[in-house]
């Protein structure tokens, strides 16, 4: 469902201490609407905080982690009680995670899982039965990744994270249809945040120079994510349901016509930024 005015609707973004979630929280405060800001980052987070309510709306703050379920129930349960029910819900928050599939330890691929997959989970099981309940038009975003299109080599628990992510998507949009809540599938390409850049999210297996490759690749050839929090506006005011967004995201289109073609397309640009050796 479109939501064409956002003067004085309740938005939340998770993740928004940095990279999409701060631009998404800031494109929103410009377009009038308040905003309840989380991530696990107090610092960060203060900062984004400050920059939203500067520009005259209002901002509540939470330190949560989206991968602790009784934290994020207790979270919604506090956002409803003192802001209201949501009118935007967007489920940015997740890590990167860069590995060869016998390489990435079990444990790496239970917190990008708990993280990217079950943090879009329970945002949605806990804030949805508000906005369901306060009727009118309103919107979910689940922020998946080109990867859940078209992965490169080397981030099979990332790329399975995102894949869910879409999946989740498409099937709540179907549950959805007799309602007023709409679901947004945010589909980012290559852009250049912090993603790349910690070291805590790589195997072992990757090295340095093939990180720093990457990184540099990141650097020059990707959109700074305020490309990406402003489609997420215009998504939700356009009621859109997928949205790719950024360098490489056309592979999305390109998918529907050849499988193989988008291999070998891939399986080249990996090569080209460092994502394979």
């Amino acid at each position: 469902m479109p939501i064409a005015n956002l003067k004085g609707k309740l938005v939340l973004v998770t993740g928004a201490a940095a990279g999409i979630g701060r631009e998404t929280a800031l494109a929103f405060a410009e377009a009038g609407a308040n905003l309840v800001i989380s991530d696990i980052d107090p610092l960060g987070l203060e900062d984004v905080a400050g920059r939203v309510r500067g520009l005259g709306v209002t901002c509540w703050s939470h330190v949560v982690n989206v991968a602790d379920a009784e934290a994020m129930r207790a979270f919604a349960g506090q956002v409803t009680a003192e802001a209201g029910p949501l009118d935007v819900l967007v489920n940015n928050a997740g890590i990167g995670y860069l590995g060869p599939f016998l390489d990435s330890p079990l444990g790496s691929w239970r917190r990008v899982v708990d993280i990217n997959l079950m943090g879009v989970v329970h945002g949605c099981y806990f804030f949805l039965p508000a906005m369901l309940a306060a009727g009118g038009r309103r919107r979910v975003v689940n922020v998946a990744s080109l990867a859940a299109v078209a992965p490169a080599p080397n981030m099979s628990a990332y790329a399975a994270s995102k894949f869910a992510v879409m999946g989740l998507c498409e099937s709540l949009a179907l549950e959805l249809h007799a309602s007023q809540v709409g679901v947004t599938c945010v589909c980012p390409g290559i852009i250049n945040t912090q993603i790349t850049k910690n070291r805590a999210n790589v195997a072992e297996a990757i090295g340095d120079a093939q990180l720093a490759r990457l990184q540099a690749y990141y650097d020059t050839h990707g959109a700074h994510p305020r490309v990406v929090a402003e489609a997420i506006v215009d998504a939700v005011r356009r009621g859109r349901s997928l949205l790719p967004v950024g360098p490489f995201a056309f592979m999305l289109h390109v998918k529907r016509l050849s499988r193989r073609l988008v291999h070998l397309l891939t399986v080249a640009a990996a090569r080209k930024s460092g994502y394979s050796a």
